[in-house]
This record gives structure tokens, sequence and C-alpha cells, in this order.
């Protein structure tokens, strides 16, 4: 090669940018780290929400014999904290108990209600959040085959009914068809669940010093509205289905009214002094009976009366409940024993139980210590316990087709913390880490090329 030659490569080779291929490879790396690091937190992210929202792999979203299989616990606990809700994964499918009260982990927020759910045949616990004071049994109500609940709506401004379906997990929230209601509770389901009976609380006077209520049939298969009662006050009445779903009875202050689905009037009395409607099951089993509950002196005891006059047909022979504020009957098993709920008073209620009182007094949550599930045994000298609950758990709704059945189970509640809680304890760990190496990701990148160079150097001097 000449001298001039070699001159001249030398003056193209100088006119060439320089490529900066330490500094382009060091980019390169980083930016394959960054989008590794974000991938993989990513799918970090998606594998828990997976976890959360998906059944397990070969799990049923549902099992289909829970039905046949459902059972009364012998005992319910407060549901755990980060329970999962009813309308999540894997879904629960139908109930056998729902229950309320002001125990730890049944409120949220400054007044509202916590509904616990527990499975038919195990101890699957769900919650629904509810209004204030949302009473199990009362106005948040489980249906025959504990499949749907309802209870009151968290609105205002559009007053309804909210029904949660526990085997799909949607929910729909039926509005109210009464002009200027204030509140729509549910009252009751008819026997095949078809038919809801709601009652809307409506201002009396445009002072609103006085409200009346107005009892309906709502059709779930369109909202169509039939009225039974528009013109009483008073407190909330039980509401009882017939067995064969044709007629219901309700009770509005002192009077019991028979109707039939269309609203007609069937039959009217008044109750005796200290005699209540029994609750959703006050019907006989063949439809011939009305069971009232009487209150003489500290006990309770059940009776039966003509649904056609309210005539006393004689009490039954079944034990009395003493020590309570009250009981409802919640049906009947097909060996015959009546299933009733017993509400223990609080400690700090007031000792006047023994006197003339209202039910809604005697079921209002300072009043209720606790409650239990009793059977009450033809000809048995005193009630037996089915199931008991935590302190401060104040209202129970048990299906018709477990209380039907007979059928109890040993029970044995969750404890610790349930799948909510580990989800977002998981994401909150990996958003962090992921926002904390995002932010200090060039210092990562320089200690990674330090440690590879380290490394490098080790290679080559061992060579």
């Amino acid at each position: 090669m000449t001298a001039r030659l070699r001159e001249s490569l030398h003056t193209a080779a100088a006119d060439v940018p320089a490529y900066p291929v330490y500094e382009r490879a060091l980019a390169t790396a980083r930016r394959s780290r960054r989008r590794t690091a974000v991938a993989a937190a990513a799918a970090l992210v998606l594998v828990a929400l997976a976890g959360a929202v998906l059944p397990p792999a070969g799990t049923p979203a549902v099992d289909p014999a829970a039905g046949a299989k459902a059972a009364l616990p012998d005992r319910v606990g407060v549901p755990p904290l980060g329970s999962l809700h009813a309308t999540d994964r894997p879904r629960l499918g139908p109930a056998s108990v729902i229950f309320t009260g002001q125990a730890p982990r049944l409120t949220y927020g400054d007044e509202g209600s916590i509904i616990a759910v527990v499975g038919a045949d195990a101890d699957r616990y769900r919650i629904i959040k509810g209004e204030i004071e949302a009473q199990a049994g009362e106005e948040t109500v489980l249906s025959p085959d504990g499949r749907l609940i309802a209870s009151r709506s968290a609105g205002y401004t559009n007053p309804g009914v909210k029904i949660v379906d526990l085997v799909t997990g949607r929910s729909r929230t039926v509005a109210s068809g009464v002009f200027g209601t204030v509140m729509v509770e549910p009252a009751g389901w008819s026997p095949d669940g078809r038919a809801l009976v709601v009652r809307d609380t409506v201002p009396a006077n445009p002072q609103r010093s006085a409200y009346r209520q107005v009892l309906s049939i709502v059709r779930m298969d369109g909202d169509r509205r039939t009225r039974l009662a528009d013109d009483h006050e008073g407190n909330r009445s039980p509401v009882a289905f017939a067995p064969d779903g044709a007629r219901l009875a309700f009770q509005t202050g002192r009077t019991v009214s028979v109707a039939a689905l269309d609203g007609q009037r069937l039959s009217s009395f008044t109750l005796a002094p200290e005699t209540e409607l029994a609750g959703k099951g006050a019907w006989s089993t063949d439809g011939r009976a009305l069971t009232v509950t009487r209150r003489d002196g500290g006990s309770w005891s059940l009776r039966r009366i003509d649904p056609a006059t309210g005539r006393d047909l004689g009490a039954m022979d079944t034990p009395a409940v003493s020590g309570v504020t009250a009981i409802r009957l919640l049906g009947w098993a097909l060996d015959g024993t009546a299933r009733v709920v017993a509400y223990q008073p609080a400690p700090h209620a007031p000792a006047a139980f023994d006197a003339p009182l209202e039910m809604d007094q005697r079921l209002a949550y300072g009043n209720v210590g606790t409650v239990r599930v009793l059977a009450l045994g033809r000809g048995a000298d005193a009630p037996t316990t089915l199931l008991t609950a935590p302190k401060d758990v104040v209202a129970i709704d048990v299906s018709d087709d477990v209380v039907r059945s007979g059928r109890t189970r040993e029970a044995s509640p969750p404890h610790g913390v349930g799948p909510r809680f580990w989800f977002w304890t998981i994401l909150i760990i990996v958003l962090v880490t992921g926002i904390a190496a995002y932010r200090c990701r060039e210092g990562i990148a320089l200690w990674l090329d330090d440690r590879r160079v380290r490394r490098a150097r080790g290679r080559g001097g061992c060579s």
C-alpha cells in the first residue's frame, strides 16, 4: 500500500462518524431489562387477578348437587377479613343460612350492614354489603331454595330491592312501583321463588309526620305488581305463603289478613292480645291452619288458628321457649318438628320483655344479644338447639329447603383472612415493587452492568 493511498484512507475514515458501540449496547440492554421487568410485573398482576376472579381449574363454578345435600350448620361464625363477595368467583351456589348483626366484620363504613352468606352444604362464606341494620329474616330474605337474596337497595333517590343470584353471581334491582315511596323492603318469597312481597314506606301527609306501608306482590318475570294493602300504619309485618303458593297471610298492626295472589282479600281478623303471626312458616303443612306465637309470662308457645275466622284451635304439643325476647317460626321439618329462631336478650337490654311490647322493639338490634335456631318437637319436654351464633349476631334466615329437610351438619366456620385480603396484599406488593424498580431503573441497570463486567473480567483472568 502506497503512502498516498494510506493517507487517503485515513482521511476518509476520519470523516466517518464513530459508532458508540458500548453506549448503544448498554442502552439496548437497559431497554430489554425494563421490558422484561414490566412484562414480569404485568404477568404477576394477571396471575393474581385470575386467581381472585376465575375459579380454580377443574373446579365447577357451582356444585350441582349442593341443593340435594343442603343442611343446617350447627354454628356460624363472623366472616373472615377479606371474604369473597357473593358475586365473586367461584360462585357459591345455593345458601343454607344468611345472618346479620353488629359483631366485628358484620358492619362497614358508618352504618352499613354486612350480610353473611353460608353455603348450602359446606362452610363456604360470602358477604353482601347491605343497608343500615339489614335484618336477616325481616328485611333481608333468602329464597326457599337458597338461591336468591333480596335486600334493600343502597339508593335514596330511587329506592328499590336488590336481588342477588348466588348461582350466576348476577344482581338486579326491583324498582318501587309506588309513587312517593321513601323506602322499599322485601318481606317474603313465594314457595317457587317467582314472586316477592315488598313493603313500601310512603309519607301519610305532606309534613311527613306519619307514614303508611304498602304491601305488593312483585313477579320476577317482568316486575308485574299486585297491591295487597295500602293504607295501614304500624310495624313491619311477617308474610307467610301457604305451601301451595295460592294464598298468603300477613299481619298489619293487630290484624291478620289472608289474600289470594291476585290481591283478593279472603279473610281478615284481629289477633288476641300477646299473640303474633308466627313468621314465614306460619302455615301448617296441609294449608288448613295458621300458626301464631303467644307470650305467657316469660315464655313463648305455638298455637293454631283458623285462617278463615281466626278462631283459636288450641295449643300445639310443642315445648315453650323461655328466656327470649321473641321467637319466629321458620317452618316445619318432614318429621313434623317446628324450626324457630329464638332471639336472646342483650345483657344491657331493658328487663321489660315480660311486658307488652311491639315486635319491632323485641327484635331491634340494641335489644338482641344473639340468636339460636331451635327444634320444637311434638311431645318434647324442651327445645333442642340446632344452631348457635356468636355474640351480636342478632338476625338470621334459613332456606325453606333446609328447614324442610331437617338435615343438620357439624360446622367449622372459617378463620384467619379470606382470599380478597391476599389478593390485595399481593397486588400492592407487586405494584410497589414495580414502581420502586422503575424509579431506580438507572441504578439497577448500572449495577447489573458492573456485575457483568466483573464476571467477564473474572473469566478473562482464569483463561
